[in-house]
């Protein structure tokens, strides 16, 4: 069984004693991709190391979470991104998109960002990993503006809404414009809803990610969350949808497959 996460923060300075360990751990559940957003220019340097050591498994992206996108410091930051997304080849702009449970005064710039850094990816022909918390109106009316609405109907727009938590209308939403929701250790969450949400979608538009150290899945809850953890995930999901867990690691894993370009 192979399974990939999608979206794992396992370079941070938490994890780098045991990045052994942790990458270890991994593919004993089945983990044979693991892919690892930016999230400013702090973050590049250990992303790089760890994907220097595990360059096999784990696969970097490039971009600007919008919690970093400060009045003060946005535009060097941006600059920072489009200098790195010109020296190399990464596999996706990410994590970026509009977050407005921490500072809703940042609105205009972060929109600003999200939409700057779709068009980069548009020029790489690389897929957009997308963060959004209390956003999706906001992010959806980006992604339906005039001047994406050609790529988006071409399929040249492709990407994750990384940590899928919303209604069973917005996951359509989402399904419509081409896009794969990243299913994470929310769906375990008793309480969350998502179960329900996620029982009404197709596993075609699934994706599975850990957001390694957060969002850990139970039983886990409470401890940080690593890549191996995603296995929770996956039997999870297979509960909800009454499927083998083998059969959805491998809807996933080609979704991800196609969404990074990897067939």
């Amino acid at each position: 069984m192979t399974i990939i996460d999608t979206h794992s923060h396992i370079y941070m300075a938490e994890f780098s004693e045991d990045w052994q360990g942790v990458i270890k751990r991994a593919q004993q559940q089945g983990v044979k991709k693991i892919y690892l957003p930016n999230v400013d220019s702090e973050s590049i340097d250990w992303m790089l190391r760890l994907e220097g050591a595990f360059p096999e498994v784990c696969h970097a992206m490039m971009g600007l979470h919008p919690c970093s996108v400060k009045a003060d410091t946005y535009v060097q930051e941006m600059n920072i991104v489009e200098q790195q997304l010109q020296q190399r080849t990464w596999c996706a702009v990410g994590e970026i998109g509009i977050d407005l449970y921490w500072d809703k005064s940042t609105l205009d710039i972060q929109r600003e960002c999200f939409i700057k850094q779709t068009h980069w990816a548009i020029e790489k022909n690389i897929p957009i990993v997308i963060h959004c918390r209390e956003a999706f109106q906001e992010i959806y009316e980006v992604l339906c503006l005039p001047e994406f609405q050609d790529w988006i109907q071409s399929s040249a727009i492709k990407g994750i809404f990384h940590c899928f938590s919303g209604t069973i209308e917005q996951a359509n939403q989402i399904i419509a414009l081409g896009f794969k929701l990243g299913i994470g250790g929310v769906v375990t969450y008793k309480n969350a809803g998502l179960d329900k949400v996620v029982e009404q979608i197709d596993v075609e538009h699934l994706v599975l990610e850990t957001d390694a150290p957060y969002l850990t899945p139970v039983p886990h809850r409470g401890k940080q969350n690593e890549s191996s953890y995603i296995s929770h995930v996956l039997f999870k999901v297979a509960e909800i949808k009454k499927m083998m867990p083998a059969k959805v690691a491998e809807i996933t894993t080609k979704n991800a497959e196609k969404i990074f370009g990897m067939n």
